[in-house]
């Protein structure tokens, strides 16, 4: 058995969405295994910071600023990428938005920037992001493409969140069809389904986690390195056969809602 199952050694990333929250955890963790790290925001000046933070440990943490919920934002991130490197083994499409309104009130501009963010760039980065996803891929090293989706793509929470109900479950789907196609260009692709995580978009979990943890069968909302861990073991060889599968790193809370048990 191989010593280097979970080593990203040698490996460029792509992590939008990488200045905070799960985007930051997921780029640390990949700079603590041995990657090359680019992180992508719509904030050029928060994207800068964090990439200089990333890297005072000594890893390669760099910033391409870049706004991706329209499908230009999207091509234009590619080729910025493009412009640096030759090829890329794993995109992370995490960057999101939530909405939340009455469903009398929800507005049409609250439903297309969660949908537009959530569930079309995703397909779009990796549509543009295709060439160098294939161009260093092959069947023993895939390319990775793993998808940030979300437990309320699979389980209802109680809140007026319409569109990113919507969209995390389309994403969770939309997930499987991409992993079919594109594992013909040896480019496997994934999805994990986050359950509370403290950060902005969290703001739960990030200011009542202890609160919250009463409700969480593991009786602890998510830490770094939960996700970090979840996202290793994805991008390194150690997840190699695992294809199309969204996997719910959440404490327990969707199975036990499953089971009647919360």
């Amino acid at each position: 058995m191989r010593r280097d199952l979970f080593s990203l050694e040698g490996r460029v990333a792509l992590v939008t969405g990488g200045s905070r929250g799960i985007g930051r955890m997921i780029a640390e963790g990949f700079l603590a295994h041995g990657a090359k790290v680019y992180i992508s925001s719509r904030k050029a000046e928060a994207c800068a910071r964090t990439a200089a933070e990333l890297s005072a440990d000594g890893g390669i943490c760099l910033a391409l600023p870049q706004d991706v919920s329209t499908v230009d934002g999207c091509r234009a991130l590619a080729k910025a990428f493009s412009a640096r490197e030759p090829h890329l083994d794993i995109l992370v499409n995490n960057a999101g938005a939530a909405w939340g309104a009455p469903f009398e009130d929800f507005p049409e501009s609250g439903w297309d920037k969660v949908m537009n963010l959530n569930l079309k760039s995703p397909f779009f980065l990796t549509q543009a992001l295709h060439g160098a996803l294939a161009a260093g891929a092959t069947a023993d090293r895939p390319a990775k493409v793993i998808n940030i989706a979300s437990i309320d793509g699979i389980r209802l929470n109680p809140q007026d969140t319409y569109s990113y109900h919507a969209s995390k479950s389309g994403l969770i789907y939309l997930t499987r069809r991409m992993a079919a196609r594109l594992i013909q260009d040896n480019i496997v692709v994934s999805a994990i389904a986050p359950g509370a995580f403290a950060s902005e978009m969290n703001r739960d979990a990030r200011d009542h986690g202890e609160e919250l943890s009463r409700r969480i069968p593991s009786r602890r909302i998510g830490a770094d390195e939960d996700m970090a861990g979840a996202a290793i073991y994805l991008a390194s060889r150690a997840g190699d056969y695992v294809v199309g599968e969204t996997i719910a790193v959440d404490g327990g809370v969707a199975l036990a809602e499953t089971a009647g048990g919360v």
